[in-house]
């Protein structure tokens, strides 16, 4: 088989020298480039900066509030003192999750975030009282942490009362003097959130003798022994089906779930 004509070969080199070299396609940028890429860099730079920090584009004009029941939006955004006018991105958003926490001990807790380009949102969640335990002529209402948060002058509805009713003598002070105060509030508060919601609407008082002697007040004068606040879903499970049993009954011991016994009509 001919190898290729002398004019063939000639076309080729010419063909070869025509096409640029890898090395000469990927040549990397001159000097002057780079001055200019870095002088464009530093003025983007630059602008941004001056746009969050400098202008007045991106600076806090409005405060929006979400989540109050109790509390008043107005209230809540003086107690946040949000620094209105300042640059958006300067705001300390967590100085004022701390504030509004130290000065509402209603709130339980609150996110803080910015919505640009103008505003602060702060999302609250109120506290929300499963106690309350009357204190001169007021209500302190207590939360399921056991958290005495806030001091209203008419009771909530719905609401059980608190008593606390351990003695100075016998095994009810020892209890105290064992567990404190806060710790049989604790109790209460356990007992109150184990009940079913059907008995939780007809209890009117929550007492605690000791820590092994709790007891409930429902409407119409009936009483419950529920004991010590352990085993709370199965005491719960046996006191609604012996309020089912016995609708007459004034008297519901279920202290010990397993062998409960309902007496009087």
């Amino acid at each position: 088989m001919a190898g290729p004509t002398t004019a063939e070969r000639g076309e080729r080199q010419q063909e070869s020298s025509s096409t640029p070299s890898p090395a000469r396609r990927l040549r990397p940028p001159g000097p002057r480039t780079i001055i200019i890429l870095a002088v464009a860099l530093v003025l983007l730079g630059g602008g941004g900066v001056w746009a969050l920090y400098g202008s007045q584009w991106l600076r806090v004009e409005r405060v929006s509030v979400s989540g109050t029941d109790v509390l008043t939006p107005a209230q809540v955004r003086e107690a946040a003192d949000v620094p209105l006018g300042s640059p958006l991105i300067s705001v300390d958003t967590d100085a004022i999750e701390a504030r509004l926490l130290r000065k509402m001990p209603r709130i339980d807790s609150v996110d803080v975030a910015r919505s640009w380009p103008h505003g602060i949102g702060l999302k609250v969640v109120e506290r929300t009282p499963v106690l309350i335990v009357e204190k001169g002529g007021k209500f302190v209402e207590v939360d399921d942490d056991g958290v005495r948060f806030a001091t209203v002058s008419r009771a909530p509805k719905g609401v059980p009362a608190l008593e606390l009713t351990a003695s100075e003598s016998g095994s009810s002070a020892a209890s105290l003097r064992r567990f404190g105060a806060d710790r049989l509030v604790r109790e209460a508060v356990r007992v109150a959130g184990d009940l079913p919601a059907a008995v939780a609407r007809t209890t009117r008082t929550v007492k605690v003798r000791s820590y092994d002697d709790i007891s409930l007040e429902l409407s119409g004068g009936r009483t419950v022994a529920w004991g010590s606040g352990e085993k709370g879903t199965a005491k719960a499970r046996t006191l609604a089906a012996l309020l089912k049993a016995a609708p007459d009954a004034r008297h519901f011991d279920v202290s010990v779930p397993t062998a409960p016994a309902s007496s009087g009509s």
